[in-house]
């Protein structure tokens, strides 16, 4: 069963080894577990719905909880500490685009404030329930979740949104196709939320990132349908596509979507490689990119990321020979693991990563064979599991992302990591972060950056906490010349920042564009913009 107050399945369970918990109390000292609210007693706090009555719609208390709030840190906060101070009142299950679109009409009928709910994944705050006049219902599109269509010739399927990753891909495979959107959420996000997010997948090198992988889309907004339609490329105007990606729920709700697919890879590699310092691993990857050899991902992890990827692994004695190793070939204290992925036929693949390690020995690159990339394969999607764990040691994990150009990565990682530091040091607490590289370009790369620290137990002192940490880290950014989301949106938290990037003129168009679709403002209100449309 889904967990409701933390990440996945409550059936899996990713424990830190000792080592790895000796590890991080020496750096940041004994952790202390706060007590856990049940879901019992935070069901009890549930008003009744203000409501009036819908087919479609269900107000039974526990689902109303499940769908106030995503995974933000603000969010596991308060679940975590029973502190919901809002609900949503009442949640939607449409079936079908025809469900969507009498929603909607209920919606402006009535007054209610709508927030579309997908995998529920969000880290940034696109769910959380807000203080309203109006009702609120959130509107869960997982029973929208078919293949519609597939057309074989063109290499485009089509699905409703709320498909979650595993169920997209099982369909495909069973034609012998994939879409290879591949997010650390992927067990638990849906295509829908990838859209409307600007989602980057892990092998994005070979695939693209989801506004390459979208071709089309049917919209339903409180002012009508709008369809967009597939071309391979089109001249006429500006592309409606781009409205849609990274529009968060402002528009409508997203109910089809049509994506380019590919044929399942005959074969896939990954390979580790380890170079001697920061410095010259940067380089390297940065050649790497800009000579594009044709590979599905690449992935540079910095000294300290690099260190606690080896504790958690376990496996002491093979860690140590394989540290020995690395030392005869100079990568000793401060050195940095680079991934490189291939996926295709046999060929393709033997060729890309061929000529990536050609480039990577040219920079005193130590290639150590596929082991280490085969594990990572293995649980890329379960290291997100240990926020779980570390909770119950009395420890917090957030992390922080954004992409910049290569002249600023260095100092971009940098300024990230210090930013975070200076934030704690203000109670005397230190934080363990380390960064990695996580999407590639020939323009520069993501920056993405993670945060470990003490929890308080005492919920307004940890929200504190959290906020003075991301406000830093944030304002680090903003300051360096770096985007404010690379790949997981801007919801709430991260909307303060966005007039930096978009300046006011591009903010204010957002605004009216999103007043065209929605004149009265019931859709997701708060999100994405700054919150003048919300009451607080």
């Amino acid at each position: 069963m889904r967990r409701w107050n933390g990440w996945g399945d409550d059936s899996i369970t990713y424990a830190i080894n000792a080592d790895a918990l000796s590890f991080l109390q020496a750096r940041i000292g004994q952790g202390t577990p706060p007590k856990d609210a049940e879901l019992v007693q935070v069901c009890k706090q549930v008003p009744d719905s203000r409501l009036p009555a819908h087919s479609l719609i269900d107000t039974d208390a526990m689902g109303r909880v499940k769908h106030s709030l995503g995974q933000s840190l603000p969010d596991w906060l308060k679940m975590r500490f029973g502190k919901i101070s809002h609900f949503p009142d009442g949640v939607a299950y449409p079936e079908s685009t025809a469900d969507v679109r009498d929603l909607l009409d209920y919606a402006r009928q009535h007054g209610i404030t709508l927030i579309p709910y997908g995998g529920g994944t969000s880290v940034v705050g696109h769910l959380a329930v807000t203080e309203s006049v109006q009702p609120i219902l959130s509107v869960d599109m997982s029973r929208m979740s078919q293949l519609l269509n597939l057309d074989k010739e063109a290499q485009l399927a089509t699905f409703g949104a709320g498909v979650f990753g595993p169920d997209l891909e099982a369909q495909l495979r069973a034609h012998g196709y994939t879409l290879g959107h591949f997010p650390q959420s992927f067990e638990y996000s849906t295509l829908g939320g990838w859209v409307v997010t600007r989602s980057s997948g892990q092998q994005s090198l070979r695939y693209g990132r989801i506004e390459q992988l979208l071709a089309g889309a049917r919209v339903e907004t409180p002012a009508g349908r709008l369809d967009i339609k597939t071309f391979p490329a089109s001249a006429a105007g500006p592309d409606l596509r781009e409205i849609l990606l990274g529009s968060e729920g402002r528009m409508g709700i997203l109910t089809e979507v049509t994506v380019r697919i590919t044929p399942l890879p005959a074969c896939e590699e990954f390979h580790a490689v380890f170079f001697p310092d920061w410095d010259v691993a940067q380089t390297a990857v940065r050649a790497i990119s800009q000579t594009r050899p044709g590979l599905s991902m690449l992935r540079l992890s910095n000294a300290t990321e690099t260190l606690t990827s080896l504790t958690l692994a376990g496996h002491k004695k093979l860690i140590g020979l394989l540290e020995s190793y690395l030392r005869l070939r100079a990568c000793d204290e401060g050195k940095c693991v680079m991934l490189i992925g291939a996926s295709g036929e046999k060929s393709q693949v033997r060729h890309a990563i061929k000529l990536a390690l050609k480039i990577t020995s040219q920079y005193k690159g130590v290639h150590v064979g596929k082991a280490m990339g085969d594990k990572w394969k293995q649980g890329r999607f379960r290291n997100v599991y240990l926020r779980n764990s570390a909770w119950q040691q009395g420890y917090a994990i957030d992390t922080v992302e954004t992409a910049c150009d290569w002249p600023r990565v260095k100092t971009m990682m940098l300024s990230m990591e210090q930013a975070g530091r200076d934030a704690m040091a203000i109670e005397n607490e230190l934080v363990h972060t380390y960064t990695h590289l996580s999407h590639l370009y020939g323009q520069g790369a993501s920056v993405y950056s993670t945060f470990v620290y003490r929890l308080t137990g005492d919920y307004e002192h940890d929200y504190a906490r959290w906020r003075r940490l991301k406000s830093a880290v944030s304002a680090a950014i903003v300051a360096n010349g770096g985007t404010i989301s690379h790949q997981h949106g801007v919801g709430s938290d991260h909307a303060p920042y966005l007039e930096a990037e978009k300046g006011s003129l591009g903010v204010s168009s957002m605004r009216h564009l999103f007043k065209h679709f929605d004149p009265q403002g019931i859709m997701n209100p708060g999100k994405l913009l700054p919150a003048e449309d919300v009451v607080q």
